[in-house]
């Protein structure tokens, strides 16, 4: 770290201007992302419900990704409308070749009741495009036109439509959040530095750190697929920790500066102290992002690459542009300010305050520390009633065209649309053979199933279709798969299940099974970098301790918010089993921002601590010069990721005011409150390790 700072203080216009060519010129081609993105990944491509899906492939079974709902107008029935529909249907597969199309009109008997609404008003087609018919994210839009037939209602569902619409969603989302965010975040941080120029500094590298992002993500699009969701989360972390740790070091510089320091000497004990702890931060939080790789649904490592490559922009940009422009800048950080002494007043104040709360939070540490861990378990209660479930058409806007057609096809159709594939292989798996024929009975004697009817054979094996009924929802369509899964196997036979409710079940039991490594990665990691960095056994401990009771009270809070429906009106969402992919996105999210304001409250801590000072003088010193710079860090990122909870789909609204509760839990009830409680309560066995630890800390140790 020492010959970088001296590299950078002594060639700064060189590496400022090599850090924005480098990250402006990928731009140009990263911002080609958007047309690369993936609407799926959400199966285990290992699971049963993935292996059915494979082993029916190109026989007209695949869930439909397009649905078509016709409604009649008055005064005419669904017979008038047939050759209308029909011609326009006809004419659609000779254009598009689709893998298959159903309809109302052209089905068997047995299945028109299906494809019809309870009122005899509407009726359904479902469309299949299968992999062979070059349609692309950018040209799925002009199919659904090709489907309308004039002078009747047409509504568009179906797993392609909804994608679509929350790819759609998703980029007015990002657009929205970066203009609310950005204003508001520059003039916070102008009251903050007391003038512009110190403001400046971490907004714009705070764009830049994005449009890193987006390249970073357009290069992983030429290896792996990249969900739609990963590009809003690498600009919401991306533009929120490059503005952190802008606002860190910009501070710093500006405390040297105070101290005396000439422009380039401040420059370079900036990179020597606020500079390490942002590497270390960095390092802290890929590993815990890193965790996210584990699991083998392509989204989820997705989101996984999408964090890793804000925090390596931010971290990267915060080690060479904004040190780059402090070296030149000097003095002139505090220009256009409308008072010099404005940012001095700041500090003073910050000072008081933070030391005046510490000192009052030491002198009672016992009662501190057991109210607030009390009351924070008490706030992670609702956790006990936690279920998972998938991202479903309710997370759309309640104007948006797919989320109404769904509801149509929920209110006023007999069955959801939703089914479960059985597939019997083997010798005996013949049609109207007694094999099929008893489970089939076995399948319609299961509550909650509407319709069970032959499908293709092929081979050796039969595809039978049972469709759910109406009202059953996505919770419930997993039991039922279980319920079918556990029907006995006639002799000779193997029968697998797969369809969308499988697969979200195989998906989720996925999660459950790799989820402890995740954590074991992240916990692991982040024990290792802190005794790494702080020569200290207790202090990592209790980090992970934190941050576990951090996460806890968060997911309390989601529960009860967005499962239970406590105050989902306000935030205009329907209660639902919370995502499990996003769980594991806002788990890794909140551990990584908790432990790092442990870093940033410890590291002064340990600087004091190094200098001479007691551990009461060390903890009082961290808290005076981190209160100011944490609070306004977590008070930025609420403000970024408000921006984001104020989205169209209420999936981005859980990933948001996940984020806003962790913020406000660690960043002030933890980091500030009990964190200091437990150290004094602690007081020398803080910085104890082994001394054979203490010895490899003194080889390899990077906090020094």
């Amino acid at each position: 770290m020492t010959r970088w700072a001296s590299f950078v203080v002594s060639r700064p216009w060189w590496v400022l201007i090599a850090a924005v060519l480098i990250v402006l010129t990928g731009a140009t081609w990263g911002l080609g992302v958007f047309g690369k993105l993936s609407q799926g990944g959400y199966e285990d491509p290992g699971s049963e419900a993935v292996a059915v899906s494979r082993q029916i492939q190109g026989l007209g079974t695949a869930a439909p990704d397009i649905i078509a709902i016709y409604t009649a107008p008055e005064g005419r029935t669904l017979d008038d409308i047939g050759p209308e529909v029909t011609g326009v249907l006809d004419a659609f597969e000779a254009e598009v070749q689709p893998e298959n199309v159903t309809s109302y009109w052209s089905a068997p008997a047995a299945q028109k009741e299906f494809l019809a609404s309870t009122d005899g008003t509407k009726a359904l087609a479902t469309v299949s495009l299968g992999g062979d018919t070059g349609v692309t994210l950018q040209s799925f839009g002009d199919l659904l036109p090709k489907l309308e037939a004039q002078g009747i209602q047409t509504q568009f569902a179906g797993a392609s439509v909804a994608g679509i619409s929350f790819n759609t969603q998703l980029q007015q989302d990002l657009v929205r959040a970066e203009i609310i965010a950005i204003p508001i975040t520059l003039i916070l941080l102008v009251f903050i530095f007391g003038g512009v120029v110190a403001a400046a500094v971490p907004v714009t590298v705070g764009v830049l750190a994005v449009a890193g992002a987006l390249t970073v993500l357009r290069i992983f699009t030429e290896f792996t697929d990249i969900s739609s969701f990963a590009i809003n989360v690498a600009s919401l972390l991306g533009l929120g920790l490059a503005i952190d740790y802008g606002l860190f070091v910009v501070s710093r510089f500006r405390e040297e500066l105070r101290k005396g320091a000439d422009g380039r000497e401040a420059a370079r004990r900036t990179v020597l102290t606020a500079g390490r702890t942002i590497a270390f931060s960095g390092l802290l939080l890929v590993c815990a992002f890193a965790g996210m790789l584990v699991f083998p649904q392509a989204i989820i490592r997705s989101l996984g690459y999408g964090a890793m490559a804000a925090v390596g922009c931010a971290a990267i940009l915060s080690l060479t542009a904004v040190p780059a422009v402090l070296a030149i800048l000097g003095p002139r950080i505090n220009a256009i300010t409308w008072s010099r002494t404005a940012s001095d007043r700041g500090e003073e104040r910050a000072h008081h305050l933070w030391g005046g709360i510490v000192t009052r939070v030491m002198r009672r540490p016992v009662i501190v520390a057991t109210v607030i861990t009390a009351g924070l378990l008490i706030l992670a209660s609702p956790l006990l009633k936690t279920t998972l479930g998938e991202v479903s058409y309710t997370a759309l806007p309640a104007d948006d065209p797919a989320r109404i057609a769904y509801e149509t096809l929920t209110d006023d159709f007999r069955s959801t649309g939703d089914s479960a594939t059985l597939v019997l292989t083997g010798d005996s798996a013949r049609p109207n053979g007694p094999a099929i024929n008893a489970v089939v009975t076995a399948t319609r004697a299961v509550e909650g199933v509407a319709n069970v009817q032959f499908g293709t054979a092929s081979g050796n094996f039969v595809v039978i279709d049972a469709t759910f009924a109406s009202g059953v929802d996505s919770t419930e369509q997993q039991e039922l798969v279980k319920e079918i899964r556990a029907i006995p196997e006639p002799d000779g036979t193997t029968l697998t299940v797969g369809g969308a409710a499988a697969l979200v079940l195989d998906g989720n039991t996925a999660i459950m099974h790799w989820l402890p490594v995740m954590l074991a990665i992240m916990v692991g990691s982040t024990l290792v970098l802190l005794f790494l960095a702080f020569g200290s056994v207790v202090l990592p401990i209790k980090a992970v301790a934190m941050a576990a009771l951090s996460m806890a009270a968060t997911f309390g809070a989601l529960t009860f918010i967005f499962q239970e429906g406590n105050g989902a009106s306000l935030l205009g969402v329907s209660p639902a089993p919370l995502e499990a992919t996003f769980v594991v996105l806002i788990l890794a999210v909140v551990f990584g921002l908790s432990t790092d304001y442990e870093v940033f409250l410890m590291s002064r801590m340990v600087e004091a601590r190094t200098a001479g000072a007691s551990t009461e003088a060390a903890v009082l010193v961290g808290a005076q010069r981190t209160g100011r710079i944490v609070t306004a860090a977590a008070l930025i990122l609420i403000i970024v990721t408000g921006a984001f909870a104020v989205s169209g789909l209420s999936i981005m609204r859980f990933v948001g005011v996940g984020m806003i509760l962790a913020l406000i839990i660690d960043a002030t009830i933890i980091r500030m409150l009990l964190v200091p409680s437990l150290v004094k309560l602690m007081g020398e066995a803080n910085w104890w390790a082994p001394a054979w630890m203490k010895r490899v800390h003194a080889k390899v140790g990077i906090g020094h």
